[in-house]
């Protein structure tokens, strides 16, 4: 294997942008960042430059912010659930490319709680964005000061501006005869899917005739959900059984598309939100 020609001590990390895979290098693991190339050992002399210009800090320099989120997203406090990583690895490293010149022991300033509020009020106008920046900000941060990272934080139980009441969302028997009657087939199949189990679309799309199983003569489905991990039996219905009796012996899922691929979780909620706007006048639900 051949030997690297990096600097001894220095510190890289890749990260895979919108524009393609680029790496960061800091003057030494929990340092400052001082480049950032697409290639894996720069040869431009100017990276010795800026390299040189880092270590003189060395002995005043702290642990920064941009190396204390790449912990965090190599730790076991990352979320299980595959979109839940992929949304938490975006909003943090969103986060330390906005604090990126900043060390951790910025958080432990109660000023630090303005900071972070003023840098997610560039979200203000998408509320679930903006708390959401919040959300993963300060799994963060506790996760930092229980690990000894930082000593203590200002920054828990900020304020929320998204809000959501679905109480009253309820598909009526005649909502849903109105909303089949317009759809097409496979969408017609997620209607009556996700009203009959009440799941989530990222669990509705992998139920397979290998969720079934009996339980005292009684048919069920047995899923564990992708959000909590928590196992939850789902008798069958009549409507679940005519569902899974006119799904073709060689279908591997229960939904596939119009072109009969499996479908995405947002492919079949947006199917669903897409008819209920098609119909909406003849539709009472409300959202």
């Amino acid at each position: 294997m051949p030997r690297s020609s990096l600097p001894k001590g220095v510190h890289r990390v890749r990260r895979k942008t919108v524009e393609g895979m680029k790496y960061h290098f800091y003057a030494w693991r929990g340092g400052p960042k001082f480049w950032t190339d697409t290639v894996r050992e720069p040869r431009d002399p100017k990276f010795l430059i800026a390299y040189a210009e880092a270590i003189k800090t060395r002995h005043s320099a702290d642990y920064m912010t941009p190396q204390m989120v790449d912990d965090f997203l190599d730790s076991t406090a990352m979320p299980k659930g595959e979109r839940t990583q992929a949304d938490y690895k975006k909003w943090a490293l969103r986060f330390a490319d906005e604090f990126a010149d900043d060390p951790a022991k910025l958080w432990e300033n109660p000023k630090s709680r303005g900071e972070l509020n003023e840098w997610r009020a560039k979200w203000k106008d998408s509320p679930k964005q903006h708390d959401y920046a919040g959300t993963v900000a300060v799994r963060i941060l506790n996760w930092a000061r229980d690990e000894g990272k930082i000593a203590a934080l200002y920054c828990d139980r900020l304020h929320r501006i998204y809000s959501v009441d679905r109480a009253e969302i309820v598909w009526t028997e005649a909502d849903q005869k109105a909303f089949k009657d317009a759809a097409p087939s496979w969408v017609k199949r997620v209607m009556t899917l996700a009203c009959e189990t009440g799941l989530r679309p990222a669990d509705l799309v992998r139920l397979t005739r290998g969720n079934l199983e009996s339980f005292d003569g009684i048919d069920r489905f047995r899923v564990r959900t992708q959000k909590r991990g928590r196992v939850a039996h789902i008798p069958v219905t009549p409507e679940l059984r005519q569902l899974i009796d006119e799904t073709p012996a060689d279908q591997l899922v229960l939904l596939v598309n119009d072109r009969n691929k499996p479908l995405r979780p947002t492919s079949a909620s947006r199917a669903i939100t897409r008819y209920r706007d098609r119909i909406a006048e003849k539709l009472s639900v409300r959202h």
